[in-house]
């Protein structure tokens, strides 16, 4: 399937090959950590080098704790964190949702961005509240001001919790209590993922591994596979703002609309809309061409549900469905892009012809 193009990196990013190949190595060398024999210690020193590797990459200067992904890193939070209330923006991952069913939600505006007044209403009735605004949207791509956020939730007293899970080694991390990082997401393995902990005393822990805040014993290969995918800095990321603007050009002058087109927005995700053609149609007729995008996020698109990010943004369930979700990633070229506008056109030109 190597001539195939994958333009769905929101939804995962293969594997490195610097990745794959530090995770064989450690699977070469493994160890149990926890051990207090030589080859036990010896893997522990690699695990604690690969968590301040992590850490410079990515900017961090707090604590870093490895967890299985970011949706674990996300419920930890929600159950451990010492605050009262919860609030989360309305377009949060389902992660978030499921982990605080109950909460505040915070209205989006029309162009997908947080609705800050409504931020402002919800903290003046909530006490010591815990606070969950992601950096990016996962199927908009919309960048949300978390820095605006921060100094609000700050104010309050509050605590916030900002999923960087499509933002990580791409825009610089914001400033919040705690941040959540995906390693699948930036070419790393998945199972493995961060949490970034400005403050420990501000989150319970519970004994066990990682400082006493998970149990288990440490996934060192995925570990060490997470380290080499955020260290490798390909320079690619320069090109997608680049291969961005021109399929968004393409799309508008084909007829098409651009999700969020007057919101600022990451380089690397993209959602349009073909009018009168469902997103899911267009999705399997590009899979048959050889193109993977999706319907939707992943989270969402083997759903027959509408889409609830596009719900909160106004959106009718009818217009809701005709859109796609295109995501780039290191291996995307700009041939991949000539190649999709052709057969976005060629399904929207049979479209009109029926």
């Amino acid at each position: 399937m190597s001539d195939r193009i994958y333009l769905d990196h929101a939804s995962t990013t293969p594997i490195l090959p610097e990745a794959a190949a530090a995770m064989a190595e450690a699977c070469r060398t493994w160890a149990n950590p926890s051990s207090p024999h030589a080859e036990g210690r010896a893997v522990r020193a690699r695990l604690e080098e690969a968590r301040a590797r992590v850490a410079r990459a990515l900017g961090w200067h707090g604590t870093l704790l490895f967890t299985s992904g970011a949706t674990e890193a996300i419920a930890l939070v929600f159950k451990r964190a010492k605050a009262g209330s919860r609030i989360v923006g309305a377009v949060e991952h389902p992660a978030v949702h499921r982990s605080a069913p109950a909460a505040r939600q915070i209205a989006v505006k029309a162009d997908g961005t947080l609705d800050l007044a409504d931020l402002d209403r919800a903290l003046a009735e909530a006490e010591r509240p815990l606070v969950a605004v992601q950096s990016v949207n996962n199927e908009t791509g919309v960048i949300h001001p978390v820095a605006d956020v921060h100094a609000r939730v700050r104010a309050a007293g509050g605590l916030l919790l900002t999923d960087c899970a499509q933002s990580a080694a791409k825009l610089p991390l914001p400033d919040a209590d705690f941040l959540v990082v995906a390693a699948h997401k930036l070419g790393g393995p998945p199972g493995i993922g961060a949490l970034l902990v400005k403050d420990p005393s501000r989150l319970e822990a519970i004994g066990g591994q990682e400082g006493g805040y998970r149990p288990g014993t440490p996934a060192v290969p995925s570990i060490m596979g997470f380290a080499a995918a955020v260290e490798a800095d390909h320079g690619w990321y320069e090109g997608a703002v680049r291969l961005r603007a021109k399929l968004d050009e393409g799309i508008r002058a084909a007829g098409g609309e651009i999700v969020a087109d007057a919101a600022p927005r990451i380089a690397t995700i993209a959602c349009y809309r073909m009018p009168g053609v469902a997103g899911a149609a267009q999705m399997m007729q590009l899979d048959l061409a050889g193109i993977a995008v999706t319907a939707g996020s992943a989270c969402s698109s083997g759903s027959l549900k509408t889409s609830p990010v596009l719900t909160a943004m106004g959106w009718s369930e009818e217009a809701a469905r005709e859109v796609i979700r295109v995501s780039f990633g290191p291996s995307t070229r700009e041939s991949d892009i000539d190649a999709l506008l052709h057969h976005w056109r060629v399904l929207k030109d049979k479209r009109r012809a029926a």
